[in-house]
């Protein structure tokens, strides 16, 4: 493996540190366990009834690929509702209509998680502010300022699909949260943000080696949330969450500078199994 301080001494210190990112989708991760003895204590025609109200009520957004339910491994919690939104409005809209339910009476919130689906932009933002720095243009003038946004438009366009995407319907989601080492001897914020790219993109190049495995999306929750970004993975087979992971953990900006929070996997439970799982299947 690199030296973590590999290329640090001869990178330049005249760019800006931030690298540009582009904005998507707004998205909630809601964990919840479920109070199993007091829904034993209703008869069978009174949870139908709120199996079928919880159903009809996801049903338009299960469609639409705006939210989607999670039967969930392990001890914590019993189930995982996403939703994707166009904004944070639109995701408190969401939570309050899961609150309207009857369902939520036996729910427990275990953990949650805010955040926006995000695309950094290292090798965008490098060769941008190396041509503007050879031209002599001042970070953050009028000028600077305006070759970055048109930049970031001409982005946003070529990005619009994975900025704003259905959630996939792959049967198996593994979530996470994670940061960037802050600490007095490796600082992923100190490092030139050449240096940032360079392991970036030895990283995505393992990414890519799953395309069609697994499909990842990243999402931003700095200001948001406890961790800096959290990351979603969707795929037929769950065990390919671990050869992913653990072939990344082997890079540099893992191995280094990474941090990771808990870690949630869940089965998908359409909405319209739901009376099954709540009867203590889980459908196929």
């Amino acid at each position: 493996m690199p030296s973590s301080n590999a290329g640090v001494q001869t990178v330049s210190t005249e760019l800006p540190a931030m690298p540009l990112t582009l904005e998507g989708l707004s998205v909630l991760h809601q964990m919840f366990r479920f109070r199993w003895p007091e829904w034993r204590k209703l008869d069978a025609s009174r949870q139908a009834g709120i199996a079928r109200e919880a159903a009809a009520v996801f049903a338009a957004s299960e469609e639409l690929g705006q939210s989607a339910v999670y039967s969930m491994l392990g001890h914590k919690g019993d189930l995982m509702i996403v939703h994707f939104r166009d904004s944070f409005d639109e995701l408190n809209a969401a939570e309050l209509q899961l609150n309207r339910t009857a369902l939520q009476d036996f729910l427990e919130p275990m953990h949650s998680y805010l955040s926006v689906i995000e695309l950094g932009l290292y090798d965008s933002s490098v060769k941008l502010f190396r041509q503007l720095a050879d031209r002599g243009v001042k970070p953050l003038s009028k000028e600077w300022n305006d070759a970055v946004e048109e930049t970031l438009e001409r982005q946003r366009e070529a990005m619009r699909p994975r900025l704003y995407p259905k959630i996939p319907d792959s049967r198996y989601l593994c979530f996470y949260p994670m940061d960037r080492k802050r600490g007095e001897q490796k600082n992923w914020y100190m490092l030139p943000i050449e240096e940032r790219q360079r392991q970036m993109e030895e990283h995505g190049m393992v990414g890519r080696r799953y395309a069609g495995k697994v499909q990842q999306i990243i999402t931003g929750s700095i200001g948001f949330d406890d961790w800096e970004w959290g990351v979603d993975l969707f795929a037929p087979d769950p065990l390919v969450f671990k050869k992913l992971i653990y072939e990344m953990r082997f890079d540099e900006v893992s191995a280094v500078y990474a941090v990771f929070g808990q870690f949630f996997l869940g089965v998908r439970l359409p909405v319209q199994k739901l009376e099954e799982w709540l009867s203590g299947r889980l459908p196929k």
